[in-house]
């Protein structure tokens, strides 16, 4: 019988089973999960891609790629090899996705790995539970998967090294296109020509409020002689009054009630998530989702130790497995009670296009309520934690129900409508409201009741134009039009940004003129890049080949013929754009010589007309007619921050260190003297003081 000693050292030299996953942080947890038999490491994203120095692609071999070992990553192929080495054997977890299944492959290869062995392992959910499952089903790598992100890759790189030496030479230098930014620009174009060419019409409205004895309650016009009346003008709305006997009763007429029942919202998928986190928490969706992801690979609990706290966050199904369905349920039943838990399992309908590989984007464990993981989150990581999970479990709930009533009020044929609802019963909006709907509540109101109208208001108003793209705004039109899938919304949107094709202001985007110019010359000699209902067509295409049912090489073919006559047509039509310098109006404080004001990659400046032989340059200032009032010398400047945050500066910086967030005006409170700003909200601009509760009532921006 061996000695105790003996059996150590035994141990000490068994192999063990090698586990590569994507990122270094969930291999702890993981390894944590699977035991001492188990060493788990990370290839720290892709570790092979095509070179950055040429095209990488054979055209004459069916668009072979030319895989090169990234820069950087020598030290990490290293470990992985010398660990496989001495492994018993090597699974390959990367992430349950294109991008996952592609690194699991050229893993593989690197290591010389049987590609017909199976060693892919998946999981929706960094949970132990999850983690030990998936060894259990353990299946060879999905190339019809890594087919499909190949052909994305290649047709990225085709269309972003072709277009970019002509921008190069044509219009200016350190200028890039791509294949699915290059639409997401000409969305954020066409929305401003929208904008531009807005033609206003003119409309009125009348609210009127009505009295029975004390009660009160607001309509606003409807119509004449039961039919519904448009008001397009002044004399519309004097025709109307002028059969109105305000002396006289109005007579309650045509009353509906009914029940409401409000659906809830299915739980996030990325682009939801992302819209939501924009709308309701002020993300951005690149913040939106590395928090995501730090919540996916996990946090330490303490005891518990480090748990993945919601489902792979790049998805865009919406189907959510029965398990976590029957958590929830019995969640809702014990802290809510049976009247707020769905009475059966809800199934909701996928878009048309949507991949249903995983889950839609929920918790894995309900029972972690956000309040009880607060002290373990940081702020961020709370705030969009609380808004997944409380999505999900109002997708599991019973809906909200309103009692309703509609009523005409009628006096000489003319026609006023009121409308009322009352909760009656809360449903999911007692956990998640997506709405924000408001009870208005009015008196009993009956049919023949007679009432008097104590006061009317006439509006002139304007249509307005179509609002400016929101990051979420975006990333909503661009899954609707199929443009893209879940993991390049927010890499799409972030490269326009940082091209400066596109700039924020507050939170609208808003195309720069070098965008404009981009956008004009991609639209003209490759219609088909540009093509919102082309680049859908292929992103089904490439969902085709993941499914096995086209041809990768096929595809990208296809599309690459009719682009290489539009490259051949653009590079011998496209004239040199000059980008002329416009002059500054002041001499550079240098040498005397004019200054001008030129296009850079991040916006225009100052520069000497003499550069190079002066390189004096300076940012562009924009004075917004305000005093300083800290200092009462200099002009408050608008600047803007690392993070392309807009604040407000004094200009004699860095004499005087006045800044603010928010804009002043040049007016101090009555109350305590402090400079006075305004906030943008929905209802308009709103004056404030941000040292107490003095507020201004907001000015509308209607005419």
């Amino acid at each position: 019988m061996p000695t105790k000693a003996k059996t150590k050292k035994t141990r000490a030299k068994a192999k063990k089973t090698l586990v590569i996953v994507e990122s270094p942080a969930k291999a702890k947890t993981i390894e944590k999960y699977l035991g001492r038999n188990f060493h788990v490491i990370a290839s720290k994203g892709h570790i092979r891609d095509l070179p950055k120095s040429q095209m990488g692609i054979d055209f004459e071999d069916d668009f072979k790629p030319k895989y090169i070992s990234i820069r950087g990553k020598g030290e990490t192929i290293k470990e992985l090899k010398k660990e496989a080495k001495k492994a018993k054997e090597v699974y390959l977890a990367s992430d349950p996705d294109r991008e996952g299944e592609a690194i699991a492959w050229h893993v593989a290869h690197v290591l010389d790995l049987d590609e017909t062995a199976k060693n892919r392992v998946t999981f929706n959910e960094v949970t132990k539970d999850a983690v030990k499952e998936s060894f259990k089903n353990p299946r060879t790598i999905d190339m019809d998967t890594v087919d499909a992100q190949q052909a994305r890759r290649v047709l990225d790189r085709i269309v972003g090294y072709s277009l970019s030496p002509i921008l190069w030479a044509k219009v200016k230098k350190g200028l890039s296109a791509g294949r699915v930014q290059s639409v997401a620009l000409k969305l954020v174009i066409d929305r401003e020509k929208e904008i531009k060419n807005f033609k206003p019409e003119e409309y009125w409205t009348i609210d009127a409020e009505f009295s029975r004895g004390k009660e009160k309650f607001k309509a606003t016009f409807y119509g004449v002689d039961g039919k519904k009346k448009d008001l397009p003008n002044n004399d519309a709305v004097k025709a109307v009054l002028a059969k109105i006997d305000k002396k006289s009763d109005f007579e309650i007429k045509n009353v509906v009630t009914r029940e409401r029942r409000r659906q809830p919202a299915a739980p996030f998928t990325t682009s939801t998530m992302q819209q939501e986190a924009n709308k309701r928490l002020g993300y951005r969706t690149r913040r939106t989702m590395s928090i995501a992801q730090q919540l996916y690979e996990g946090i330490s609990l303490g005891k518990e130790g480090t748990v993945g706290l919601i489902t792979y966050m790049r998805t865009d199904s919406k189907r959510t497995s029965p398990v976590a369905q029957a958590e929830a349920s019995k969640f809702l039943h014990e802290k809510y009670g049976a009247e707020f838990a769905a009475k059966s399992q809800r199934h909701f309908k996928n878009q048309g296009d949507a991949q249903d590989a995983h889950e839609a984007i929920r918790p894995t464990s309900v029972y972690r309520t956000p309040e009880s993981l607060k002290s373990v989150l940081t702020t961020e990581q709370y705030r969009l934690y609380k808004l997944i999970w409380s999505r999900f479990l109002a997708s599991e709930m019973t809906p909200a129900v309103y009692d309703t009533i509609r009523a005409d009020i009628v006096q000489n044929g003319v026609s006023f409508r009121t409308t009322g609802s009352k909760l009656k019963f809360a449903g999911f909006t007692k956990v998640y409201d997506n709405q924000q709907e408001k009870s208005v509540e009015l008196p009993d109101l009956n049919e023949g009741d007679l009432v008097k109208m104590t006061k009317s208001d006439n509006k002139q108003h304007f249509t307005l134009p179509p609002a400016r793209y929101t990051e979420a705004s975006l990333v909503r039109a661009l899954e609707e039009n199929g443009v893209g899938r879940p993991s390049t919304y927010a890499p799409t949107i972030d490269t326009i940004q940082r091209r400066y094709y596109v700039k924020l202001e507050g939170r609208s985007i808003v195309p720069t003129e070098l965008g404009e110019i981009v956008d004009s010359l991609i639209e003209k000699f490759f219609p088909d890049i540009t093509d919102v209902d082309y680049t859908a067509r292929l992103e089904s295409e490439l969902d085709g080949v993941e499914d096995g049912k086209k041809n990768w090489v096929k595809v990208v073919d296809e599309y690459y013929q009719p682009f290489k006559k539009e490259l051949e047509k653009a590079d011998s039509q496209i004239q040199k754009i000059q980008i002329k310098d416009e002059p500054a109006g002041f001499n550079c404080d240098i040498c005397g010589a004019p200054m001008v004001i030129k296009m850079g990659r991040y916006g225009k400046f100052y520069a000497c007309s003499r550069f190079p032989d002066c390189r004096n340059t300076k940012p562009i200032i924009k004075e917004i007619g305000v005093i300083c009032p800290k200092c009462g010398k200099g002009q408050v400047v608008e600047k803007k921050s690392k993070r392309n945050r807009k604040f407000y500066g004094c200009s004699r910086y860095p004499e005087c260190d006045f800044v603010s967030w928010d804009q002043p005006i040049g007016r101090n409170c009555p109350n305590d003297g402090h400079f006075l700003v305004q906030k943008k909200t929905k209802k308009g601009l709103v004056v404030l003081c941000p040292n107490g509760d003095y507020k201004e009532e907001p000015q509308s921006d209607e005419k």
